[in-house]
């Protein structure tokens, strides 16, 4: 073994972190062996050979991840026509698996509370189809308007709408009661001030405004009263023909045990320690920067306080009966494990719930049950930690 680990090309420090946390270092000499993965857009299952030839490459079909394929460690996709046009698009096979785990059912109003750079959510509109909605929010305009260009992309933004907000206190509920679109003009015409049909072609004045707005909360400290940004909405979200008092009204705790989301998707930020290709990124960027982004103990607490209040505000959002799935592309005990022992400590409403599909996964059980572990060499995936938690009546 620590013949094997020597010949890793990982600095001291990082090898100690690992020993550390628990984690076997030789996950990271299987970036040879771990595939890349795409999601098929439904609806392209019948030119497969087409794309096979286009990318010249066989796909694998990933038997445990409906519409999963694998592809060679190797092969880049960017820049290939299937890509382009919307048909398939870039997303691990874990990633995949944690957005699975919500057990997404037609109609369901989910929320990914940290859904930049926008694969989970593309998967997730998939799944809920002409139904439901779902709510991307992030704290990051510019990554949260890279998920707006995939859902345009793909076009899978109907029932969807873009929240430029923190999700630690984010607190808007789904739209549950939609306006057809006879009754919605009808709408508009009665209320004023209202939000229209979205459009990126949106008057001079109001880019202007909206270009203000966001200098003026660069300036300052963005207060709890602030509402978030709202980037992009579908024609079917909900919003079209509401007014902005209406999209941002609160409601009562008593209120979200019935109106809260069905589903919600908390992919925390973290160390990203569990993702070889992350990890290997540091050659070129430098070892020594590895240091302040992922060994650092002062930011490891600020990453593990921060998880903790993701958790806690997106299960504060859940209706009850709902499901909240916690993942993070980190390894180790503290940011999984500890995490979850915390939240269950403090929230007597909250408990684990089994993965039904998970028999069927290439993964390990974590240290507590009924969570998961995905990694390279077991799973031949990234690596990500998932657990499932339900809502009771208390």
């Amino acid at each position: 073994m620590e013949e094997e680990t020597s010949k890793l090309p990982l600095p001291d420090d990082f090898l100690d972190f690992l020993q550390t946390n628990g984690i076997d270092p030789l996950i990271y000499t299987a970036i040879e062996s771990t595939p890349r993965y795409i999601r098929l857009k439904p609806g392209s299952e019948a030119y497969l050979e087409e794309i096979e030839a286009e990318i010249k490459c066989r796909l694998q079909k990933v038997n445990w991840l409906p519409g999963f394929y694998s592809l060679p460690p190797h092969m880049q996709i960017a820049n290939s026509k299937p890509y382009k046009e919307g048909k398939i698009y870039g997303i691990d096979a874990a990633s995949g698996a944690a957005v699975m785990a919500l057990d997404i059912s037609v109609g369901d109003h989910v929320l990914d509370l940290c859904c930049a750079p926008g694969a989970k959510l593309c998967m997730i509109s998939d799944l809920l189809g002409d139904s439901g909605s779902v709510t991307g929010v992030d704290v990051a305009r510019h990554r949260l308007a890279a998920c707006r260009t995939m859902l345009q992309k793909y076009v899978l933004g109907d029932a969807c709408r873009l929240f430029v907000a923190d999700g630690t206190t984010f607190s808007l509920m789904p739209v549950r009661d939609h306006l057809d679109s006879i009754s919605c003009e009808f709408a508009l015409e009665e209320k004023k001030d209202t939000f229209r049909e979205w459009t990126s072609r949106r008057p001079w004045k109001e880019r202007k405004r909206a270009a203000r707005a966001r200098e003026n909360a660069a300036s300052r400290l963005v207060s709890e009263t602030d509402h978030p940004e709202l980037i992009f909405y579908g024609k079917a979200s909900g919003v079209v023909g509401l007014s902005k008092d209406e999209l941002y009204q609160t409601v009562s705790s008593s209120e979200v045990s019935s109106s809260g989301y069905d589903k919600v998707l908390v992919d925390a930020e973290c160390t990203h320690d569990g993702s070889i290709r992350h990890i290997q990124k540091f050659e070129h960027w430098g070892w020594e920067t590895l240091n302040g982004r992922v060994l650092n103990a002062e930011r490891s607490d600020n990453l593990t306080a921060l998880q903790l209040k993701l958790l806690i505000n997106g299960f504060r959002l859940l209706r009850v009966g709902g499901s909240l799935v916690y993942s993070t592309c980190s390894l180790t005990v503290s940011q999984n494990e500890n995490v979850v022992e915390w939240f269950l400590k403090e929230n007597s409403s909250a408990a684990l719930q089994e993965i039904d599909a998970a028999k069927d996964w290439p993964c390990k059980s974590g240290r507590i049950p009924k969570t998961l572990r995905f990694d390279p060499v077991t799973s031949k995936t990234s690596g990500l930690f998932v657990a499932k938690f339900t809502k009771l009546a208390v």
